[in-house]
């Protein structure tokens, strides 16, 4: 299953860029979709020289009406193959034991504005019978984090959606998979201040993501002994669960 036609939030950094990179070759057309236009552009121009073409467009994935029309006009032109709904945040929790500011921007970014970049997808790829959706969540979907529960109500939001979504457009022919990555070595991770054990490159978990996708996994989880961990945390007792995730208490930085 190759993919030729792929768009990507959150395109300009981290994960999202190299995903375009690894994705960038002769005969693949990419839409870089993220807010910062001057990264995009940056990040555009490596697809090309690997070959690729690229199309930048400079859209907030909370625009819902934003992100239909990018999705439509890139798919007019070049059908999609593949979505991937990459962008995100994990914001400064502060001192406020609500996080409420936090809480809310998190789950507008990271879970609806998945959903703004996945739904407009889907009619264009049920009318072709045919398209790929991933949907980029973390570990934190199985491991609730207590310094981010924002955080970890939108990964795991992304989690059950993309699931439910795989088994009810599978008749339509569209494979739909959701990503679960540990910790990555971006900008935004390095805002983390807390143990990160396997960190990891974001270059190799593009690598890990892509030949996921190609295997139509259901949930691409890495790495693989803190996904373990991770998953099992939801079944042993609640004293146990606590005693694991106290060793992962932090705090995001406002760097």
């Amino acid at each position: 299953m190759s993919s030729r036609t792929i768009l990507i939030t959150g395109a300009s950094r981290g994960i999202g860029r190299a995903l375009a990179v690894a994705y960038a070759e002769p005969g693949v057309h990419l839409a870089l979709v993220g807010r910062d236009e001057a990264l995009l552009s940056t990040a555009a121009a490596t697809c090309r020289a690997r070959g690729a073409d690229a199309t930048v467009f400079a859209v907030d994935v909370r625009d819902r009406d934003g992100m239909a029309y990018a999705l439509a006009t890139f798919d007019l032109a070049h059908p999609l193959d593949l979505v991937v709904a990459n962008a995100g945040v994990a914001l400064p929790t502060g001192d406020d034991p609500t996080v409420a500011t936090s809480a809310y921007d998190e789950i507008e970014i990271n879970l609806v504005g998945a959903l703004n970049t996945a739904f407009p997808a889907i009619p264009l790829m049920t009318a072709r019978g045919a398209g790929q959706i991933a949907l980029v969540s973390s570990l934190a979907a199985f491991a609730p984090l207590p310094d981010s529960p924002g955080y970890s109500a939108s990964k795991a939001g992304l989690l059950m959606a993309g699931l439910a979504l795989r088994e009810r457009l599978r008749p339509r022919g569209i494979r739909v998979n959701v990503v679960c990555p540990g910790y990555i070595a971006t900008a935004m991770g390095e805002r983390y201040e807390g143990w990160k054990p396997l960190t990891m490159a974001p270059e190799r978990a593009a690598e890990r993501i892509r030949s996921g996708l190609a295997r139509d996994m259901p949930v691409i989880a890495f790495p693989r002994r803190l996904a373990l961990a991770a998953r099992l945390s939801t079944l042993v007792p609640d004293r146990l669960r606590r005693a694991g995730l106290s060793a992962f208490r932090f705090r995001i930085g406002d760097g």
